[in-house]
């Protein structure tokens, strides 16, 4: 595999077409959300988590605060959508491969912790995990994984051209905008009408190469498919009666984005995002002036970026 920057690895042209037929069927999911589809990128050019609301967007908050709702009332309606992400990976294993990465973190769980009951707080952290996933989803994106009160996800780029890097990076900005104004504006009403506390969030956006590796198996009865003739099928006997189980492999991401994003959300303020250098620089001027440069202390900060020669990785907060 090639380690120079710059180079690709030499079944690059089979990884974009993977990633092509994967966003031309988020297209059609996004597309079906006229709100999404219609203002998405304009929110991020006008910088404005904000705009001007709508009959759809009303629509979208009665259902994400119904959703809330229920979720506080013991009758969660989520369901966690990691088999796609699963599919996903599955395709990309064998390459490296650019995502836009985004961590969103719940703000003050632990201080929640301290002064909630338990099933309360499971309540409100469920109802923050379920809102986001809806996110992610609406814009194309996919989960990752659940780190208690924190979700990370990310965006496939479609292709090497930085234009698609560019949409990529848009898509998950604007992603994190909705989410902010879904916690303002629909989680933290229905909050205060059961008595819970309000929350806030702190959401790191970045772009990246990746190594998606093998982290382990998953094992568990085979109740839909019955056959004996896939490989991934064990026949096991257990007093004397036949079980089959199916054996599949669990995929993760593995790379130096994913890692200092999850460490640049730390230093986001309460409701606001943070980018880092690599998606920095892919913006355009009139993208740029949307984010101010955060300056931080190296005693605080001193991670380097490695497509800068090892300079400092500069961050960017939204204004």
């Amino acid at each position: 595999m090639p380690s120079a920057a710059g180079d690709f690895h030499p079944n690059q042209k089979k990884v974009d077409k993977i990633k092509s037929q994967d966003v031309k069927k988020k297209d059609v999911v996004v597309g079906k959300n006229k709100y999404l589809n219609e203002n998405s990128h304009s929110s991020f050019l006008q910088s404005s988590s904000s705009p001007n609301p709508s009959v759809t967007l009303n629509s979208i908050m009665k259902k994400s605060q119904t959703r809330v709702r229920k979720t506080l009332e013991g009758k969660p309606e989520f369901v966690m959508p990691l088999v796609e992400t699963q599919n996903v990976l599955k395709k990309l294993a064998k390459y490296k491969t650019t995502f836009v990465v985004l961590h969103v973190d719940l703000v003050g769980s632990t201080k929640m912790a301290m002064k909630l009951p338990l099933d309360r707080l499971t309540m409100i952290i469920q109802a923050f995990n379920q809102e986001m996933s809806v996110a992610i989803k609406a814009f194309g994106g996919y989960i990752l994984k659940y780190v208690g009160d924190a979700v990370l996800a990310f965006f496939v780029v479609p292709g090497r051209k930085s234009e698609a890097k560019v949409a990529a990076c848009i898509n998950a900005v604007n992603c994190a905008k909705y989410m902010q104004r879904i916690a303002r504006e629909a989680i933290n009403p229905i909050l205060k009408q059961y008595d819970c506390p309000e929350i806030n969030l702190r959401i790191s956006v970045d772009i990246g190469e990746n190594a998606i590796i093998q982290s382990g198996w998953d094992i568990h009865p085979n109740i839909r498919n019955r056959s004996k003739n896939s490989k991934n099928i064990i026949i096991t006997n257990h007093n004397k009666k036949q079980h089959l189980i199916v054996k599949k492999p669990v995929y993760d991401v593995l790379s130096y984005t994913l890692s200092i994003a999850v460490k640049m959300t730390a230093l986001a303020n309460h409701n606001h995002l943070v980018i880092g250098d690599p998606m920095y620089n892919l913006l355009d001027d009139k993208q740029r002036s949307t984010f101010r440069r955060l300056h931080i202390s190296p005693d605080i900060w001193d991670y380097v970026c490695k497509s800068s020669e090892g300079n400092i990785y500069n961050l960017y907060t939204d204004v």
